[in-house]
Formats: C-alpha cells, sequence, structure tokens
C-alpha cells in the first residue's frame, strides 16, 4: 500500500470529501453562498465536537487550576474599546482599479514573498506596495494597479438594543474574540469558586470578524470558533509558566495524532507593546505552514484596561501573603476550524491496495473519528439479519456513536465508512445467527476477525 498526498490539489479533494460525505457544507448554499462562512454536516457536527471535548479534557478536566466559562456573544461596547479592538483592530484594504476587486494588502504582498508586518502602519504598508507596485498583482484579474491601502476594522458592528433608529449612539458588537469575556469575569470566577493565583478560565465559543479576503476554505472564516485559556499568574513567575504551557501545547497536538514533521514553532519578532512573549504553533496545510495555535505572554495590559475603563479594581490580594498586584496572562489560542482543517489534511490517505484498486480513506485517530462502529447486516432483505444487526446496533450505541447501514454492497459500504474515517465495521451474516459472531473489519488494515457478539463491547472498550 502507499501513501499519495499531492499538494497541489489535495485542498480540492478535501473540500470535495467534506461536501460528498457532510462534513462541511457552505453556508446558504441553494441561494448561491454567503461568502467564508460554512456549515457543519452530520458527521463534521460529531468531528467538531470530538475536537472541542479532546480540548475542554486537557485543558479543564485534567487540571485542577483550570475552570470553565461561556461567556455571552454580545457584550458591553466600552470592552472593546478597552481591549483596543475598537481602535486597532483592523487589516489593510486596497481597491484594484482595473476590477474592482477589494484585497488584503498584506496577503497580496505575501503572495509575492514580501513580508507585511500586522503592526504596521497604513504609510509603512503603502510604501510597501509602492515598492513592489509592478510584482503585486490583483487575485482576480491578474493587473497590477492598486488604489492606496485604507485601514479596514474587522470588527462586527450590531443594532442589539437600538429600536429607535437613534444611530448616535455606541454600536453593539458581536464579538471579535472570545479571551474578553475571560477578563471581564475574572473577579466572577475568583469570588464565585477555590481557585488561587495562578488559576485559568477557558472556553469554546464563537467569535466574529469582518475578514476582507477570507480564505482557504475553513481556515479564515468571518464565523468561527475559538478554544481560548487565559492563565493568571504572579509577574514573578510568569515566563515559566508561559514556557511550560509551550511544552504542554505542543506535546497536544503530538498525542492528538499529528506528525511532528507536519509542526514547527514560530516567534513573533516584532511584538504589540504590552507583550512579553509570543509564539505560534504552526501546521503545514495544504498550502503550506500557517498558524495553528498561539501561545502568548500578554503581561497585565488586559486587567489593567479593564480596570481602568470600567473603574473596577482587578487586583488580586494573595490570602497567605497580603500582596496584591494584578495578574499577569499567559494564553493559549486555537481555532476550532483550523484544528478541524489539520485533522482532515492529516487524516486524508490515498492508498493502492494489493489488488491494484485504489481506496480513500480517512484514518483519523480512534478518539477523534466521527462514528466508531458501523454495523451491517449482510443483506438488507433477510429480515432475520436485519433484526440481529438492530439489536447490535442499540447495545453498542449506550456507549459511543455508531451507524446502521444496509445499503449496498459489503464492498460499498466499507467505502462509505472508510471516507468518514469509522474504525471498525461489524457485518452480521447468516453464520451469525448459528454461532453468535460477527466479522469486524479494521479501517487501518483492512483485516477481518470473528469476534463473539457477547465480546465485542470489551473488544470496543480496549481498542477505542
Amino acid at each position: 500500500m502507499s501513501k499519495e498526498k499531492n499538494e497541489e490539489n489535495l485542498m480540492q479533494k478535501i473540500v470535495s470529501l467534506s461536501k460528498r460525505r457532510g462534513f462541511i457544507f457552505p453556508s446558504s448554499e441553494i441561494y448561491g453562498g454567503f461568502g467564508a462562512v460554512y456549515d457543519y454536516g452530520s458527521y463534521g457536527t460529531e468531528l467538531a465536537n470530538n475536537i472541542k471535548s479532546t480540548w475542554w479534557k486537557a485543558m479543564v478536566q485534567k487540571n485542577q487550576n483550570i475552570v470553565g466559562l461561556d461567556s455571552s456573544i454580545f457584550m458591553h461596547p466600552r470592552i472593546w474599546e478597552a481591549s483596543g479592538h475598537v481602535g486597532g483592530f483592523s487589516d489593510p484594504l486596497a481597491e484594484c482599479k482595473e476590477c474592482h476587486f477589494r484585497a488584503r494588502v498584506d496577503h497580496v504582498l505575501e503572495e509575492e514573498g514580501v513580508f507585511a508586518d500586522e503592526k504596521m502602519t497604513e504609510k509603512e504598508i503603502n510604501k510597501l506596495l509602492i515598492e513592489n507596485k509592478d510584482k503585486v498583482k490583483c487575485p482576480k484579474c491578474g493587473k497590477s494597479n492598486f488604489s492606496e491601502a485604507k485601514n479596514f476594522n474587522l470588527l462586527v458592528q450590531s443594532n442589539l438594543g437600538n429600536f429607535t433608529g437613534n444611530w448616535d449612539k455606541k454600536p453593539t458588537y458581536l464579538r471579535g474574540e472570545t479571551c474578553q469575556g475571560i477578563y471581564v469575569n475574572f473577579k466572577n470566577v475568583l469570588d464565585s469558586t477555590r481557585v488561587k493565583v495562578p488559576f485559568g478560565i477557558a472556553q469554546i465559543g464563537k467569535a466574529f470578524r469582518n475578514e476582507i479576503t477570507a480564505r482557504q476554505f475553513i481556515f479564515r472564516k468571518r464565523e468561527f470558533e475559538q478554544m481560548e485559556m487565559q492563565m493568571f499568574v504572579h509577574p514573578d513567575n510568569a515566563m515559566d509558566i508561559y514556557e511550560d504551557w509551550r511544552n504542554k501545547r505542543w506535546q497536544y497536538y503530538l498525542d492528538l495524532g499529528l506528525k511532528k514533521e507536519n509542526l514547527k514553532w514560530h516567534q513573533h519578532e516584532n511584538l504589540v507593546f504590552y507583550a512579553k512573549a509570543a509564539w505560534d504553533i504552526e501546521y503545514k496545510f495544504p498550502f503550506g505552514f500557517k498558524e495553528l495555535e498561539g501561545i502568548h505572554a500578554r503581561g497585565d495590559y488586559d486587567l489593567t484596561q479593564h480596570s481602568k475603563f470600567s473603574g473596577k479594581d482587578l487586583s488580586y490580594q494573595d490570602p497567605k501573603t497580603n500582596e496584591k498586584y494584578l495578574p499577569h496572562v499567559v494564553e493559549t489560542s486555537v481555532g476550532v476550524d483550523r484544528t478541524f482543517l489539520a485533522v482532515l489534511t492529516e487524516a486524508y490517505i490515498e492508498e493502492k491496495l494489493e489488488d491494484g484498486s485504489e481506496r480513500v480513506v480517512m484514518k483519523f485517530p480512534k478518539k477523534l473519528a466521527p462514528i466508531k462502529v458501523a454495523v451491517f447486516p449482510l443483506l438488507k432483505n433477510k429480515p432475520e439479519l436485519v433484526k440481529k444487526a438492530k439489536e447490535i446496533f442499540e447495545n453498542l450505541s449506550d456507549k459511543r456513536m455508531c451507524e446502521f447501514d444496509d445499503n449496498g454492497n459489503i464492498g460499498k459500504r466499507y467505502r462509505r465508512q472508510d471516507e468518514i474515517g469509522t474504525p471498525y465495521c461489524l457485518t452480521v451474516d447468516f453464520d451469525s445467527l448459528e454461532d453468535e459472531k460477527v466479522t469486524v473489519r479494521d479501517r487501518d488494515t483492512m483485516k477481518q476477525e470473528r469476534i463473539e457478539i457477547r465480546d465485542l463491547e470489551s473488544f470496543l472498550e480496549k481498542n477505542l
């Protein structure tokens, strides 16, 4: 058997399989779609839920000093002023004078090998654009004729609560990131639980950004889901704890099943003024190495800003030493969608079999597989086989996601389950009615063995 990953068309294959097998659909497709917004199908929902539960277990369940939170998508507008999003959360936008396509300047520069730092001013971005004007081409028409770049704010505005048409009021926003909900609940968590510094607050939730040129399938979306943890620490211990979390998060992806050669570190050299350190874990997506997760040492900026803008004292007093200080923050932040795409990329395998045929198989880690077990009756028109298979399905589905499938021949059913990454397929045949055994087929090796029905639960508990 051979593994083939042609990087030139791998993304196209992943996108095709995602729709065909019910992982990901373009949003509002019957209306022509809605740019950079996607819906998770039945198997995609299960895979995303497994990704989130795996992260939650690693961050909250396995750590005594990390607790969970689910803050609101809508928050007081002043929060986004305090965080700097209203004044400084923007991307450089330029318009092609030939076809009027609006492009994100740092992206079109990057395509030509010109690095544009995210903290550059409009003037600095435009200087780069002028210096490279002849080789920077429009992604749509290919011409090199851009307007001057202007900063475009990424916060998505809403008219929530404004029923009077009084547009002089400050706008409400859909949150641009989930971590602000953690910062403003710092005191609530501290006062309502038994946590003491150092402690963390973890959250999984939706965020929204007015991306100019969202691209690369689900890698960059306008509506996305984040998994973030903010660890509140003593200033003297911040960098030691930061390095500890860098090691933990790297190991997490290895444990998740991503290959070491597909991961690498990227250090941010030009830090924002308040940051102490910032590293990204990058994954080798079909379009190259890009950010998967960011691990940041944020100093005391966040609690300082919210103390200032809210007028509330967010300092922490140590119960043993009585020392009073504003905790520093160590942040880990990753997108569900980017993890999902990395898992899809890692799992997608094209194999040439011994008989000369080929198969596509999604070799998900078993803990992430959307469906753990598929149960087949050998023939759908034999009531006794169907009845037996449904009994097995009912018993096994108490503890895991299972699927009952009696459509088509066994070979076609195997191929369907391979493409959704099901680790085990169980076939009930006529011998099963006599010997109380079923044929169990392994996704990865395709080997088959007969196992007693009464032993199926222990077999699955051991192997899943």
